[in-house]
């Protein structure tokens, strides 16, 4: 199966690895005894599905839930079954990608306006008249 994240990227399932551990969530007596948190490991760095600059806006977003061989592990015990939260670790994954895939928009630099300028001179002006009125006379 193929999960769709964009129109243009898509991660087949092979590349996504699924454990589950112990919650240390909600779950009464359950929690010692069934494994209801879900671990997605997610291989940034061999997926063939991503493009370079995806991967990298990825790795920055990711912070420290990227591990320094590119493997991204997300961890997801919010609900008390497998399906919830297997659903919830996919749901975070497809969002941070989505994330990563928006190229931000590059900054245009910009000269401040006429006003501006005059503004900025004038209080300036009206500082300077200030200091000039504390200083004493007989200097």
């Amino acid at each position: 199966m193929i999960m769709e994240i964009t129109p243009t990227i898509s991660i087949p399932d092979n590349e996504l690895t699924f454990t589950f551990v112990r919650s240390s969530g909600p779950g009464g007596q359950n929690v010692n005894k069934v494994s209801t948190a879900a671990q997605l490991r997610f291989d940034v760095l061999k997926s063939a599905s991503l493009t370079v600059d995806v991967k990298e806006r990825l790795a920055k977003l990711a912070g420290i839930r990227m591990t320094q061989d590119g493997i991204l592990i997300i961890e997801a015990k919010r609900y008390r079954t497998q399906e919830q939260n297997r659903a919830d670790a996919l749901l975070r994954l497809s969002a941070l990608i989505q994330k990563a895939a928006n190229r931000p928009r590059t900054r245009l630099a910009t000269r401040p306006g006429l006003s501006a300028r005059i503004k900025r001179v004038e209080s300036k002006k009206k500082r300077g008249a200030v200091k000039k009125q504390r200083q004493s006379l007989d200097e």
